[in-house]
């Protein structure tokens, strides 16, 4: 590891402030990705910023069935907090099937959002890769690329956003709030992650120096018959194969209202739009959730060796809608 300034901010303006006064700096959650990445050389900020003491440590609910999830909450804290459990139970699921507990206890919510890609390509600095040097080319195209993106990736990268509670957030409209020098701002959790193009060295579309502050849940009665549901290659800690948060509304056998997204699938946690489109007035039937779920993978380009996810994450899909289905019947 390279040496680096460790400074404590005491506020969130004073946070912006150091990070604006020290090029190369990071903000500084439950580091457990950015220390990672410094010890392998991919990262090598000069100057840390932690931001644990400001005062984003809570979970606020709305009158109208919303949530407003601090930045610095840890996700053991998010998964255990009943209004989550109770208003997005996938939510939860999500983040209580994302890491081992003892990241979960350190791990924070806007650290989550921030996340960088676990390639093995990007992660190993001896190996080109356009995310960590942009213009040197992605080998994994051509190369190991078996849990890489079947959705929205380019010839530039391939790599899956890894995040678990992502999916969750992407499903339910979710917005960021963040702090610049300039003043507050607030971005669709929906934009957060620009195409990736030819540029998937931006990997957020935050303003420079933006630090999150909040992540906001609009109230959706629908999330309260919700779930998620991850496939990994082994029963402990694993970043997944592919997944999916879903939520559904049936009355009188026909789908009223539907919420879906997928994980490890793209470079970004994917909306599953015309699934949404597709099932919304359709009958609550196993063949309804096949057809939407290949409506949505129509646009899919698997790579040589990684086919496989499509017809998984079809049969997942239809699977957790089936449950969702079963149990709104009864």
């Amino acid at each position: 590891m390279r040496e680096f300034a460790y400074q404590r901010a005491g506020d969130v303006a004073g946070a912006v402030a150091a990070f604006a006064a020290a090029p190369g700096a990071r903000y500084l959650g439950g580091g457990t990705n950015l220390v990672d990445l410094m010890k392998s050389g991919v990262e090598s900020p000069e100057r840390l910023i932690d931001v644990r003491g400001l005062g984003l440590d809570a979970v606020e609910e709305d009158a109208d069935g919303g949530l407003r999830i601090g930045a610095t909450v840890t996700n053991s804290d998010l998964a255990a907090h009943p209004g989550v459990r109770r208003r997005y139970p996938a939510l939860a699921q999500a983040v209580l099937a994302g890491a081992s507990g003892q990241l979960r206890n350190a791990a924070t919510v806007g650290g989550n959002l921030l996340q960088r890609v676990r390639c093995g390509y990007f992660t190993d600095v001896t190996l080109p890769c356009n995310r960590r040097v942009p213009g040197s080319g992605c080998p994994a195209v051509d190369g190991e690329h078996h849990n890489h993106a079947v959705l929205g990736w380019s010839e530039h990268c391939v790599a899956v956003h890894p995040s678990d509670l992502g999916v969750a957030l992407a499903a339910f409209d979710a917005v960021v709030s963040y702090e610049t020098g300039a003043g507050p701002g607030e971005l669709a959790y929906a934009a957060l992650y620009p195409p990736v193009g030819d540029t998937p060295h931006r990997e957020t579309s935050l303003p420079p120096g933006a630090l999150i502050t909040a992540v906001s849940l609009p109230a959706a009665p629908v999330a309260a018959r919700s779930r998620y549901r991850k496939v990994r290659e082994r029963a402990s800690y694993a970043f997944a194969t592919a997944s999916v948060a879903a939520a559904l509304e049936v009355r009188d056998g026909v789908v009223h209202d539907v919420r879906l997204a997928f994980g490890a699938v793209a470079s970004r946690p994917w909306r599953a739009h015309a699934a949404e489109r597709a099932l919304t007035g359709a009958p609550a039937t196993a063949r309804a959730f096949g057809a939407a779920a290949d409506a949505e993978l129509a646009a899919a380009r698997p790579l040589p060796h990684n086919g496989y996810k499509v017809p998984l994450l079809r049969n997942l899909m239809v699977s957790v809608l089936t449950e969702l289905a079963e149990e709104a019947a009864r």
